[in-house]
């Protein structure tokens, strides 16, 4: 039996410049941070006393004796890729509801290929974890996704992640004193809006309005330079990078009409009045997680003010996807 545990993430600047039509011509950034919210994988070789080779229990349950009649995009691609030969019992438990802008659906196609690839006894890097999962995301299902989750996931910890070139990505840790790393996370306050939404629907927009965006693409990746100059800078500063969030957020709502909604705008603005700095929607927009950048002595009034919606305490993560438990099977059929 395997059990991996990989983390959910949260993406300050540069969301948009990772989608590969963007970053193959022009290059891409962003600055994001796992955060100590999971996704678990639970895998095990099924034993044969069933009339099916393949159970999977998610928020549906599948039985089934062939990999192509699995209804879960990514559990099928996934298996089709790493070719067990036996069937599987799979089980996927999360911190947070599907379809909420912290990369779920990535974190689940990370830790699956990672207890999957452990279970047939191989080891596999970080780097070839998250391409592999672009690949199942991007080209085997087709789906309107960028790169950042994937990679976040696999590595884990707050980066600046660069997109383009020959490599395809590469990951710099953001490296700033452990005074600077607390204060920054006690600034951050996290809430559920409880809008579900479609990201891919959001994403395909964002990708077809690309061409007519190129300025506003291009200002979104400058601003991961303007973040690491905050960061890098004193922490009597660091107010500024709420502020920063304020404009990039300006500059997403304008990718698309999709990205927010007159009840986001008002949870947004509300925030605002209430002493937060900055903020953003998490992932491609439309609903989910909001996150805002928040000085510690106005976070009560925040919290009083958005007292309808849901706090999300957070910390930061800093292994990626793991394994916690790796057990061989004794029996042998």
């Amino acid at each position: 039996m395997v059990i991996t545990r990989t983390p959910f993430r949260i993406s300050f600047f540069g969301g948009g410049t990772d989608y590969p039509g963007w970053y193959k011509e022009h290059g891409g950034q962003v600055l994001s941070s796992t955060i100590n919210r999971y996704c678990h994988i639970t895998c095990r070789y099924l034993p044969p006393f069933f009339d099916y080779k393949y159970l999977l229990r998610y928020y549906l349950r599948e039985e089934t004796n062939n990999i192509a009649d699995i209804k879960h995009n990514s559990v099928r691609e996934c298996l089709n890729l790493v070719n067990l030969a036996d069937g599987i019992e799979l089980v996927h438990t999360g911190d947070v509801p599907a379809q909420s802008g912290i990369g779920s659906s990535s974190s689940f196609t990370v830790g699956l290929l990672h207890a999957l690839y452990a279970l047939k006894g191989e080891m596999i890097t970080k780097r070839q974890l998250a391409l592999r999962a672009i690949e199942v995301e991007q080209r085997l299902i087709g789906e309107n996704v960028g790169s950042q989750d994937q990679v976040a996931a696999a590595f884990g910890g707050f980066n600046r992640i660069e997109f383009g070139g020959d490599r395809e990505f590469f990951v710099t840790p953001v490296t700033i004193n452990a005074q600077k790393l607390r204060y920054f996370q006690d600034c951050l306050m996290f809430f559920f809006t409880g809008i579900s939404r479609n990201s891919t629907d959001i994403a395909g927009e964002l990708i077809k309005n690309t061409p007519k965006k190129k300025t506003e693409l291009g200002l979104m990746s400058e601003m991961v330079n303007e973040a690491m100059t905050i960061l890098n800078g004193p922490i009597e500063n660091y107010n500024d990078f709420g502020k920063l969030l304020n404009e990039t957020w300006k500059l997403k709502r304008g990718l698309t009409s999709k990205v927010s909604s007159n009840q986001i705008d008002y949870i947004y603005e509300a925030a605002l009045s209430a002493g937060a700095l900055g903020g953003k929607l998490c992932g491609a927009g439309g609903g989910g997680f909001l996150f805002f950048f928040v000085p510690p002595e106005k976070q009560p009034m925040v919290r009083e003010k958005l007292k309808d919606f849901l706090y999300v305490p957070i910390r930061f993560d800093t292994l990626g996807t793991h394994i916690i438990l790796y057990s061989t099977q004794d029996v042998v059929f």
